[in-house]
């Protein structure tokens, strides 16, 4: 029943508020979220200190931008739900004091720390990104990618994926409408059914769409990046996000060191 609420999608819902967060320049952001992402992820295993001063300067990033909570949180479980069977997989690891066995199965205190460390990346590098995303527009982070120096053919391709995914959830939405106002959604039964022949000519639908979108792109100008705006210029208040940023990460890894 998800696919039913795929036209609630989109990306940046606060990116229009004013806090100090929103006043720093995408590139600072973007920075900032990347930096701290690798922190977290090249952290050994078993630093519960460390990621505790990640997650309360996460916590407090959260507080600054005023990112929707509700929405975070759902965003963060839809995207830890893809990764749950890989992390059980990290339970059964081998060595240490065994805890639990059954046949070949057996739960160890190293697999327990491996499945902590490896939860506790993944939901706060989750929650770091989607709060970047959540606060910054697509074309702004773009842009960020562009200002960092990173290929514009790669760049382009993450704009026209974005694109599809717009044409992709207009076209779900007409075909789901059309569905409903034929009354073809009655029950459960019918509804799996009409989903999955929507599902299945849903592709051709956009690929035919896409194109026509393309080939009016082409007509208007579009040599494999869209025209937009200078990013603004990185003023003190972007070099102290950065500087801030490295302490807090500076700081995590001291507890690593000792």
């Amino acid at each position: 029943m998800i696919l039913l609420h795929v036209v609630a999608f989109r990306l940046d819902t606060d990116s229009h508020q004013h806090t100090p967060w929103h006043s720093l320049a995408p590139q600072t952001r973007l920075l900032c979220i990347l930096l701290s992402v690798f922190a977290i992820a090249l952290t050994p295993n078993g630093r519960w200190w460390t990621w505790a001063i990640y997650g309360i300067g996460i916590w407090g990033l959260i507080l600054v931008s005023q990112a929707t909570l509700v929405a975070l949180l759902k965003r963060v479980a839809v995207e830890f739900a893809f990764v749950v069977v890989v992390l059980l997989g990290t339970l059964f690891r081998g060595g240490g004091t065994v805890i639990w066995s059954w046949g070949y199965l057996q739960i160890t205190t190293v697999g327990l720390t491996v499945l902590g460390s490896v939860t506790l990346k993944v939901l706060l590098s989750l929650l770091i990104l989607n709060v970047l995303i959540l606060t910054t527009s697509i074309p702004d982070l773009l842009q960020a990618f562009i200002a960092l120096r990173m290929p514009p053919l790669l760049v382009a391709i993450m704009a026209s994926m974005y694109r599809y995914l717009g044409v992709l959830i207009t076209e779900f939405n007409t075909m789901r409408q059309a569905a409903i106002a034929r009354n073809l959604m009655a029950n459960n039964s019918a509804t799996r059914l009409v989903l999955g022949h929507i599902i299945g000519s849903l592709f051709i639908r956009t690929y035919e769409r896409g194109e026509r979108i393309y080939q009016a792109m082409l007509a208007r100008g579009y040599r494999g990046l869209s025209t937009t705006e200078t990013l603004p210029p990185l003023r003190k208040w972007d070099f102290l996000a950065l500087i801030f940023t490295g302490i807090l990460v500076i700081c995590g890894q001291i507890f690593y060191l000792n």
